[in-house]
């Protein structure tokens, strides 16, 4: 922490801290200033040590991305980091205690997310090692499958493979090819891809290193297909490398970036495997060809096994989280150093961060940083609840996967919308590689659709809204619950969206219209999300009414004609869910001047959601045309109260010079900025600076008429 308590004496040491109390700080706002020592310490959350002791490790020179290395080099780079966190303890924390592990799996989570700060490829081979390949063995699997397997994957003597993705199928897993047929004669699984589109592909470890997979097949026994499940599978002879028989592969090559991880193709010819490399805590075949499971729904059966593997978006959402606090500290601290353009002097030039459209770029999306990161830490801790027993129920585990699926898009796309502003915010500089926007980018890319592709996901949000919505009010007539969710003005019905209970705004204000007054007021706020997220959804559920009446193909057409407006429905519910973490963790600040800061950035979270849908306030009626003109002017009096505390408050995100890593944000450009500046007040103060030919002109013309 002595970094940050560095930090905060430098914060502290500032002049240009706001005085007034902003919109939604109330009266009581004083003097504002940052803590932030108290702020990093919030913001590293429930598992600070382990953040702490993850990033001593990122920091390491040895783990470090080496910018210009072919993919041959950097993928040998990256094989030899992953025994580098073997020999810090740095893997095992989600592993058994027998086994050597802590069953820490949220603080497991909360180290490898930090990774990402070192090298993206780093973080996602180290995932595919023991996120996916591990834990498929050590949640599907059962005790004989732990005692065999795991010590090597645990110490890397088994680099293995997560081999679900096909070429012809990515997000429909469960349409997969690849079978596994049981031979009872033999007591043996066959595994075979019966035509190109089955292979396995897009596979992480499988191109080089991969000693095993666990491959993902349609389990076939006794004629009978019992859908998806997981077989471990021996890829390559330990020693020589080479592919066992029947085993084949292809690599993937250079791709847009990660390309320290080697992706490639696998394909299996009646791959012969013992029954017992079934992965079988979910499924099981016995001798004769028996087929059994504790869960009789093959659906539902399904949906348990994937469900054990959420791990994966859980983590990107944090390592998107990570990348764009990084992001943001080089571009702001680059933007309060860089000057540009003597706008308000006669010889100084202008702060960047003091224009007001540079604060636009860059602290609505420092808004967006933190409600995500909130909503992060919410969710690794019902991801730890969930995975340690603590709260291990069904509608736990479906609330799970759906704040995953809800979060995992809006952070991965935020993430790369960020590093492409601040790469464009600071200009030719940003371009770069040394100051790591571009590659950071590249690297990031693909977050957007491996563990899930985010649009499909936000789908997979939508249906459980829908569902919800139908459980609620299963009883009421449609036509007054269309009513009911646009314009009832009493009662105080409760409406889960999803995944919380939030109660209708218009038992506390009466109408949208009278909330709207209160556009900086957190209850205005509420209202305004609320009743989007509601009203969407039910014109949604309006629409499909009866679907599930018609033909499979007729009911598919009238889905598909409102899948638009059911994906922007999911997103508004992931946003608002974000503004209420955000909201949440304005509780927990105890140091006064912070809350006030926070609230102006929280507050500055909400009506950007406002303003980028305005015109469906608009035309819904939730906003008048002279209301949602101010809505701006709000956002612009918020960005001015906030410039002065920028700095601290990416600074309290903790990450050092050795995280960052970049070079414009070393303190550089402000010592080539107040050279150039001493340089010329010298030469005016002597008088050796030219005449400048405009000043000249006017005397000239004096000099004539007299």
């Amino acid at each position: 922490m002595t970094e940050l308590v560095d930090r905060a004496a430098r914060g502290n040491q500032r002049q240009d801290q706001a005085t007034q109390p902003g919109p939604g700080a109330g009266p009581s706002g004083g003097h504002a200033a940052v803590n932030v020592e108290a702020l990093g310490k919030q913001l590293l959350g429930r598992w600070s040590d382990v953040r702490l002791q993850a990033r001593s490790i990122a920091a390491h020179p040895e783990l470090r991305k080496i910018e210009g290395l072919t993919h041959t080099d950097h993928r040998a780079r990256v094989t030899g980091q992953l025994k580098f966190l073997v020999d810090h303890n740095a893997v095992h924390r989600a592993f058994p205690e027998e086994l050597g592990g802590t069953n820490d799996h949220g603080g497991n989570i909360a180290g490898f997310e930090e990774l990402v700060v070192a090298d993206p490829s780093l973080q996602i081979k180290a995932g595919v090692q023991w996120g996916l390949f591990g834990s498929a063995v050590l949640h599907l699997g059962t005790a004989e499958h732990h005692a065999k397997w795991l010590p090597g994957i645990m110490a890397l003597g088994i680099p293995g493979c997560f081999a679900m993705t096909e070429t012809g199928h990515g997000s429909d897993v469960a349409s997969i090819a690849t079978t596994a047929t049981y031979d009872p004669d033999t007591e043996e699984f066959e595994i075979h891809t019966p035509f190109r589109a089955a292979w396995k592909d897009y596979i992480g470890n499988a191109a080089v290193d991969g000693l095993a997979a666990v491959v993902f097949a349609q389990l076939v026994t006794r004629g009978v297909n019992h859908g998806v499940h997981a077989f471990y599978v021996e890829l390559r002879d330990p020693q020589t490398r080479d592919f066992l028989p029947g085993i084949g592969g292809e690599d993937d090559g250079i791709k847009g970036g990660l390309n320290g991880i080697d992706n490639g193709r696998l394909h299996f010819t009646r791959v012969r495997i013992p029954r017992t490399s079934l992965l079988n805590r979910y499924g099981d075949v016995a001798p004769d060809g028996t087929y059994s499971s504790p869960i009789a729904s093959p659906g539902r059966r399904f949906f348990t096994m994937l469900g054990t593997l959420v791990q994966g978006r859980v983590s990107l959402d944090g390592a998107a989280v990570a990348a764009s606090k990084v992001a943001l500290k080089a571009a702001i601290q680059y933007g309060t150093e860089r000057r540009q353009f003597n706008s308000s002097s006669a010889t100084d030039e202008e702060v960047l961060l003091d224009y007001q459209r540079h604060q636009r770029r860059l602290l609505t999306r420092l808004a967006t940083t933190y409600a995500a990161g909130f909503a992060h830490e919410q969710l690794l801790t019902k991801f730890d609840d969930v995975f340690s027993g603590a709260s291990d129920t069904d509608e736990d585990r479906q609330d799970l996967e759906t704040l995953a699926a809800a979060l995992k898009p809006l952070s991965t796309w935020h993430a790369l919308d960020t590093l492409q502003e601040c790469r464009e915010a600071c200009g030719g500089a940003g371009f770069l590689i040394e100051n790591r926007f571009a590659s950071l980018r590249a690297d990031l890319d693909v977050y957007a659709t491996f563990e899930g592709d985010n649009t499909v996901l936000l789908q997979l949000v939508a249906k459980r809204l829908l569902a919800d919505y139908a459980k609620e009010f299963r009883s009421v007539d449609f036509g007054v619950l269309a009513r009911y969710v646009v314009g009832q003005a009493t009662g105080a019905a409760l409406h889960r969206t999803g995944l919380r209970q939030v109660a209708q705004f218009v038992a506390d204000t009466g109408s949208v219209q009278k909330a709207a007054i209160a556009l900086r007021d957190e209850e205005g706020q509420r209202a305004l999300l609320t009743d989007r997220v509601q009203t969407m959804v039910a014109e949604v559920a309006t629409a499909l009414k009866g679907a599930s009446r018609l033909s499979h193909a007729q009911g598919a057409a009238v889905f598909n004609q409102h899948q638009n407006e059911l994906i922007e429905a999911a997103q508004a519910h992931a946003e608002l869910l974000q503004w209420e973490a955000f909201t949440d963790a304005l509780g927990e600040v105890a140091d006064p001047g912070t809350k006030v800061v926070l609230t102006w950035l929280r507050d500055l979270f909400g009506l950007s959601l406002i303003e980028k849908n305005l015109a469906w306030y608009l035309m819904n009626g939730r906003l008048s045309m002279q209301r949602a003109r101010t809505v701006g002017g709000y956002i612009n009096r918020l960005l001015a109260r906030i410039r002065p505390h920028a700095l601290d408050l990416v600074d309290a995100f903790g990450y050092g010079d050795e995280h960052v890593r970049s070079a414009i944000a070393t303190g550089a450009e402000k010592q080539r900025q107040d050279e150039a500046r001493t340089y010329f007040r010298e030469q005016r103060a002597t008088g050796s600076w030219p005449a400048d030919e405009k000043s000249l002109k006017p005397a000239a013309a004096r000099t004539r008429r007299n």
